[in-house]
């Protein structure tokens, strides 16, 4: 049973940092792509980024947010800088069994974490 859990979401302001964990438990790391998407109050699931060995963004996040992995596969990070208010909401990281940057493509989910960017 692949689990993944979030952490490092808060509060920050402005042009400030964070950097988001998503450890995964289950599964075999190299089969998978694994992403963060995001979701702000009232509005649909977002694509923010994926990674098997490769990075990849979405252009609102680009030059400003690194997603990357721990050697043995079992940690994803995105470290995010320069943020912006409209980078507030919950950040889910997911995995699917090919890369896609529709949600709907992915099977497993965490339960989010919440990330607030005061202006």
């Amino acid at each position: 049973q692949v689990q993944l859990v979030e952490s490092g979401g808060g509060l920050v302001q402005a042009g400030g940092s964070l950097r988001l964990s998503c450890t995964i438990s289950g599964g075999t790391f190299s089969s998978y792509f694994t992403a963060w998407f995001r979701q702000a109050q009232g509005k649909e699931r977002e694509f923010v980024a994926f990674i098997r060995w490769e990075p990849y963004y979405a252009e609102s996040v680009k030059g400003r947010f690194t997603i990357s992995r721990d050697a043995a596969g079992n940690t994803v990070y995105l470290q995010m800088n320069s943020l912006k208010p409209e980078d507030t909401g919950v950040y889910y990281c997911a995995r699917a069994p090919f890369q896609s940057i529709a949600h709907t493509a992915y099977t497993y989910w965490g339960q989010g974490t919440q990330v607030t960017v005061s202006s």
